[in-house]
């Protein structure tokens, strides 16, 4: 069965950097778009950032443009989500997604301290 798993998160301040990372099994990774998504408290869950399968692009959300970066090592089957210059705004579970499907990953936390 699809399996997600992240990992990565963590409490940082203002302006560090994190990179999570989510190994996929069960499913063949190469041949699928993946995502991350966020849940602050309080919010509802939004995507974070997408990237295609065989050299797909990639979307970001507006307010991490220039600052996240997705990537992905099919060899691997892991996704990853490099994070950098964090805002405290950034803070909430993040979870991968196997495209649009509902398989999703338990979430790792990340918190930005101010």
């Amino acid at each position: 069965q699809v399996q997600l798993v992240e990992s990565g998160g963590g409490l940082v301040q203002a302006g560090e950097s994190l990179r999570l990372s989510c190994l996929a099994s069960g499913f063949s990774f190469a041949r699928n778009s993946m995502g991350w998504y966020r849940q602050a408290p309080g919010k509802q869950r939004e995507a974070v950032a997408t990237i295609g399968h065989s050299g797909g692009g990639s979307w970001y959300r507006d307010s991490v443009k220039g600052r996240f970066t997705i990537s992905r090592d099919d060899a691997k089957n892991t996704l990853y989500l490099q994070m950098n210059l964090l805002k405290p705004e950034d803070t909430a579970v993040y979870y991968c997604r196997l495209g649009v499907t509902s398989s999703w990953g338990q979430g790792t936390q990340v918190t930005v301290s101010s």
